[in-house]
């Protein structure tokens, strides 16, 4: 890679996969990690800056400025997942507690000095509920004049998990989301479609599991809790990377196929809200021949993405210590 590292900050609810994003972004040459902020999402945002000190420890991080963030959604209660990340949101490892603190501001506050401050523009990372970004854009809009792009972790072209037809992060606050959405600025969404798709195979999950080195050992206990296929010689089954996989969308955006179309989240009450809509008609339909046309963010979309390319970018970085 030439030129100079992308600064990045990341927005996340660590959480089993937001913890492989961050030991990626930590260890890639090609990424300036300036601060992390935490949300209320897989877990509580108490549990989220733990989770989030102890993943840059064992990471060998230098001393990035974490901070506390949003503890529910605009409107509706948290519902963290749990039932994926395990009762403390990192698969139930058994980490020690973190040695470092937290920065003595909020999110917002750390994510609008740390933006304005970067020597250039900042891409935005989100890789959770966008609960704190929607707080941000509406509390100081003046962040945008420094945001390259936001390349965000939520959404789905096809199907849900959270529901039949809404990912988790939009579904977990979807009023933020569609806020996210009026930015004004850039926007790759990378949604389940793809999300799913990387995986690491079991053999090498074995391997990094068996590394002396910290945080590529973490690495691999994380890619084993997130089991994606079973492993046919009973061991290690296959991990996937999932959030992680958008941050090595910023470190390679040529291994994602994207196309620019309209995306808009649905917010009324009933069995699709938190759904994002996205037209990829070729042409209008009835509803805008008669009237019914409404204003939509052009999105660029993740449809495909390089799986083997991506497995090894996130190993080559990863497994440096």
């Amino acid at each position: 890679m030439t030129g100079q590292p992308i600064p990045v900050i990341i927005d996340c609810d660590t959480g089993v996969d937001d913890a492989l994003a961050l030991l990626f972004a930590v260890r890639h040459p090609g990424l300036d990690l300036r601060a992390v902020t935490c949300v209320a999402g897989n877990t509580d945002v108490d549990g989220v800056v733990r989770n989030t000190l102890t993943v840059l420890e064992q990471a060998g991080a230098p001393a990035i400025p974490v901070a506390r963030g949003a503890g529910r959604p605009l409107i509706e209660p948290g519902r963290p997942a749990r039932h994926v990340h395990g009762e403390d949101g990192m698969g139930d490892l058994g980490l020690p507690a973190p040695e470092r603190a937290p920065a003595d501001v909020d999110a917002v506050t750390l994510l609008h000095r740390e933006i304005l401050a970067a020597p250039r523009p900042v891409t935005l990372i989100p890789t959770a509920p966008l609960t704190n970004i929607a707080l941000l854009l509406r509390t100081h809009p003046d962040v945008t004049r420094n945001i390259e792009r936001i390349v965000f972790m939520g959404g789905a072209v096809a199907t849900g998990n959270a529901t039949a037809v809404a990912e988790f992060n939009v579904w977990h606050d979807p009023e933020a989301a569609a806020i996210l959405l009026t930015a004004g600025v850039p926007i790759t969404m990378y949604g389940l479609d793809v999300f799913t798709r990387v995986v690491v195979p079991g053999e090498v999950v074995r391997r990094l599991r068996a590394s002396t080195e910290p945080g590529t050992r973490l690495a691999g206990e994380l890619l084993a809790h997130r089991p994606s296929a079973p492993d046919p010689d009973g061991d290690d089954p296959a991990g996937g990377l999932g959030d992680a996989g958008a941050v090595c969308a910023v470190a390679d955006p040529q291994g994602l196929t994207t196309r620019l179309l309209p995306v808009e989240v649905s917010l009324a009450p009933g069995p699709a809200r938190g759904q994002t809509i996205v037209d990829r008609r070729p042409r209008p339909g009835e509803s805008e021949v008669h009237g019914g046309a409404r204003e939509q963010a052009l999105v660029d979309v993740a449809l495909d993405v390089d799986v083997d390319r991506f497995v090894k970018l996130y190993l080559g970085a990863v497994e440096r210590s």
